[in-house]
């Protein structure tokens, strides 16, 4: 049973629950790169919905496998400018390419619970320290151990390792490692807008559970959301401790009004 918030950020394009495409794939960072670059920022899910399966852009070898792609596509990210966040995602996406990876995957932890129960894992290891898949498994199978099959938990905690080696937090083929990913002014953007849907504001907005994913220093992301200030994408001002941040034209007025709901 979902409470009022997580109701509301339903429509904003966030998910809950246990389940996410995690237990099926990783984030797909190669295959959303490939649909995107034929594509607009206006497209229609319709149009992506045709180019997977109609035209094969992805170039799976069976139509079951494009129908498959496509619904897992669609769990992670959307497809669609009537999800906030998808449109939103969706428009920074365009902006910075060395943003991508670590964008697509903010983006898979807004909408995968299975990824994002993996999250603090992630960020309790240090620099260069050794993640093994049976750890990985153990964090998977904590909530209920009787949930999963070994051999689903051995295929979820591949799935999750492969998505955080994807956006940078790993690294190494077979034995993974923590790493330090790279963080662009784009990816301080959406963390912010993230917390900013989830009611927060000012300085609070700096202390977000989605800013805590970037695992940055408070003096780097206050001079790269400067930075995404200067380049126009956000407003934003910071004087001594107080600091006032607005995303200009992200969201319609019928959506602003969700947030205060």
């Amino acid at each position: 049973m979902l409470d009022s918030h997580q109701e509301k950020l339903l429509k904003f394009g966030f998910k809950f629950g246990k389940n996410g495409a995690h237990s099926s794939r990783t984030m797909m960072l190669s295959e959303i790169t490939d649909l995107f670059y034929g594509r607009d920022i206006n497209s229609t899910q319709e149009q992506y919905q045709e180019d997977i399966i109609t035209y094969n852009v992805l170039n799976k070898p069976t139509d079951k496998a494009r129908k498959l792609t496509y619904r897992h596509i669609i769990d992670l990210y959307g497809l669609s400018n009537e999800i906030p966040l998808f449109r939103v995602f969706r428009q920074l996406w365009e902006s910075d390419k060395s943003a991508r990876p670590l964008l697509a995957c903010q983006m898979a932890l807004a909408r995968d619970p299975l990824l994002r129960n993996t999250e603090t894992k992630i960020l309790e290891l240090s620099q260069g320290e050794l993640l093994t898949r049976e750890d990985m498994e153990a964090v998977l199978a904590a909530e209920d151990p009787e949930r999963f099959s070994p051999a689903s938990l051995k295929s979820f905690a591949q799935n999750v390792n492969g998505t955080w080696t994807n956006a940078g937090f790993l690294s190494g083929r077979n034995k993974k490692y923590r790493s330090e990913p790279i963080i662009r002014p784009i990816n301080v953007i959406f963390a912010l807008f993230l917390g900013y849907l989830n009611g927060l504001t000012g300085n609070r907005l700096f202390a977000s559970e989605w800013i805590k994913v970037l695992d940055c220093r408070q003096d780097r992301l206050l001079e790269l959301a400067r930075l995404a200030s200067h380049l126009g994408l956000i407003n934003f001002k910071h004087s001594s401790e107080v600091v006032e941040i607005t995303f200009p034209e992200y969201l319609t007025k019928e959506e602003e009004a969700w947030i205060n709901e």
